[in-house]
């Protein structure tokens, strides 16, 4: 079985979000970490380049195994990426209220925080927290 390669990296997050060189995407990043720490209790960390998390938790799928954590973001050159593993598909009801968005299997993706209907995203949030859930995988939450 092979190991996840985006291993976390807790020493980085302030630079990262700084070296940003677009100030709505920056601004937008550092109000989704205000807004994550807050909801989560949790300290910001990097995973891998590009990608700032909270929580952990212990993954073990058919192909693969690691560490992941429970809600993150990614500014993308496109949109923001936000890594909610709340099962997206099943959250419809929510979704609707969001505002303009697209969906992956984990992954919501938004091109300005301002299109977002932000009590629904801190649903959406808190939820992603509360029950990680990745599809085909044992997540072991005791680490």
């Amino acid at each position: 079985m092979r190991k996840s390669k985006t291993r976390e990296d807790e020493d980085r997050v302030d630079k990262f979000l700084a070296a940003i060189k677009d100030d709505e995407k920056r601004n937008d990043c550092l109000n989704l970490l205000a807004l994550m720490k807050e909801l989560t209790g949790e300290p910001p960390t990097m995973w891998g380049k590009d990608k700032v998390g909270f929580g952990k938790f212990h993954y073990r799928g058919k192909t693969s195994e690691g560490d992941w954590f429970h809600v993150g973001f990614s500014p993308r050159k496109q949109e923001l990426t936000l890594y909610l593993h709340c099962e997206l598909e099943k959250q419809s009801a929510l979704l609707e209220k969001l505002g303009k968005h697209k969906v992956g299997k984990s992954c919501l993706y938004i091109k300005k925080l301002e299109d977002a209907h932000l009590p629904t995203l801190k649903n959406l949030i808190k939820k992603a927290y509360k029950s990680p859930a990745i599809a085909g995988a044992t997540i072991d939450q005791s680490n």
